[in-house]
């Protein structure tokens, strides 16, 4: 492994671990999971961490001036609309990009929907939870 891309793994467990603490402290968030690449232990140079935020107000966290807070310096590159997804995507100052999806959080809701069913299949791991996405992480797994 490159020094490199161990300098970009360090990058994004930091913010991962960064994100993760918020969420557990935020009372507008009811999930966070680590969906893609990074949840899969497959990342590599040129891979975004890609994080879901639930929340039944999604709105309110919707400026992710909370995000620029906890990463001083990111940059927003990108928003964008997936269905009931709002995707804010940010460029740190080491390069990294975190995809944040900010969803409600029904987005999690057992029978899931084909989009919610295929980014959890993908790989995910739930990194804050009140029980919203443990049933759907059951639901993809049986």
């Amino acid at each position: 492994m490159t020094s490199r891309l161990k300098g970009r793994r360090r990058a994004a467990h930091r913010i991962i671990g960064d994100v993760a603490a918020w969420a557990a402290q935020e009372d507008k968030v009811r999930a966070l999971a680590l969906v893609g690449s990074y949840a899969r232990g497959a990342e590599r140079m040129a891979n975004d961490v890609d994080l879901v935020v639930l929340s039944d107000t999604p709105e309110s966290l919707d400026d992710a001036a909370w995000f620029e807070h906890l990463a001083p310096g990111a940059r927003l590159v990108r928003s964008q609309e997936w269905g009931p997804v709002r995707e804010r995507r940010f460029r740190l100052v080491s390069g990294l990009i975190v995809e944040l999806g900010i969803a409600p959080s029904n987005w999690a809701a057992v029978p899931l929907d084909q989009g919610t069913r295929r980014v959890l299949k993908d790989g995910h791991r739930v990194l804050y939870d009140t029980r919203l996405l443990g049933r759907a992480t059951a639901a993809v797994a049986g």
